[in-house]
């Protein structure tokens, strides 16, 4: 059975020390009122160390924003999947939007960090979507299924370490939310491809989480649509009021 997954990505924001008394919150939080899903914080990589220790890994899971392209050697200022792995983290968030329009991530270097972060025994939560002109257009499903070319690339037994992530790009800071209905006619769709793929049984298992504005007050709306299995949290995983309030979105 697939698990419903709630993932935060703090992105740039919180100082180590501020980050650490984040993780202690939540942990504290989580530990009183044990969740009914499973909970990750992706935390920018100089938490990692730090971080991974203060949770409880019974209850909260911990991962990367991102990860090289590269295993090792003379690239300054990147982390591999290896460095990752080493500090406890057992995800990582590949394919990010911002990744891909700010840094030009494309397909070829996104299979690289897909293949790398497997091999080191990370868990990618590995993010789709489309901006506005796309949506406008009705090109959503089209350019969805050709982000997904990175992961389908994987055999069936390594497909199963991903998590999938639905980012409609036009509703991330913009306060706009895709209706329910509109999330999960994108993750039904997205089901079917990864069914067409595999199989129904893989499709069946694969976690496919909503990132796009999800907050306490519409993640139990959100959450309630059959084919959305958590969400990928970005503002609101910064305060731990507002993360629990989302993942108690699933008791």
């Amino acid at each position: 059975m697939r698990k419903n997954i709630v993932a935060g990505n703090w992105k740039m924001n919180k100082t180590l020390q501020e980050g650490i008394e984040l993780a202690k919150e939540l942990n504290e939080v989580l530990s009183a009122d044990k969740p009914n899903c499973d909970v990750v914080i992706c935390t920018p990589f100089i938490h990692l160390a730090c971080v991974t220790p203060v949770v409880n890994k019974e209850i909260i899971g911990v991962g990367a924003e991102n990860c090289a392209d590269k295993a090792s050697g003379a690239y300054t200022g990147e982390v591999s999947a290896a460095m990752v792995a080493s500090t406890g983290a057992q995800y990582v968030i590949l394919g990010h939007s911002e990744r891909r329009a700010y840094y030009h991530e494309t397909v070829e270097i996104l299979d690289e960090k897909v293949k790398l972060a497997l091999a080191n025994g990370l868990k990618p939560i590995f993010c789709i979507g489309e901006v506005l002109e796309e949506r406008e257009q009705g090109k959503q499903n089209e350019v969805v299924k050709a982000q997904l070319a990175s992961v389908f690339s994987l055999n069936e037994g390594e497909f199963g370490n991903i998590v999938l992530a639905y980012e409609p790009v036009w509703a991330i800071g913009t306060g706009k939310t895709a209706t329910p209905e509109q999330a999960q006619e994108m993750h039904a769709y997205i089901r079917s491809l990864v069914a067409e793929r595999y199989c129904k049984a893989v499709a069946d298992n694969t976690s496919i989480l909503y990132g796009g504005s999800c907050k306490p007050s519409n993640a139990k709306e959100l959450f309630a649509n059959p084919d959305v299995d958590g969400g990928l949290i970005g503002g609101a995983s910064l305060k731990a009021a507002d993360f629990k309030g989302i993942i108690d979105a699933f008791k």
